[in-house]
């Protein structure tokens, strides 16, 4: 018999979220929840409410990508 199976949220984290993790994730959030789904569109919805990107640079599509690539491994 198959037991009730349930989601931790954060049991796949190795480590606490930086400051700028939780930031870039909440504006995510955000834009999802606008309606946002391209990857054009978070771009845009960064450059507008933020955080900036890396160095203060402003998000582009290969920038965003690259980072949340890197944030998934």
């Amino acid at each position: 018999m198959m037991q009730d199976r349930y989601l931790e949220p954060h049991q796949a984290r190795k480590r606490v979220p930086t400051a700028y993790e939780n930031l870039l994730g909440d504006s995510l959030e955000r834009a999802f929840t606008s309606g946002v789904q391209e990857l054009s569109g978070l771009v845009e919805y960064l450059n507008t409410y933020g955080p900036p990107g890396m160095d203060a640079r402003p998000w582009t599509e290969e920038i965003l990508a690259k980072e949340l690539s890197r944030l998934a491994n």
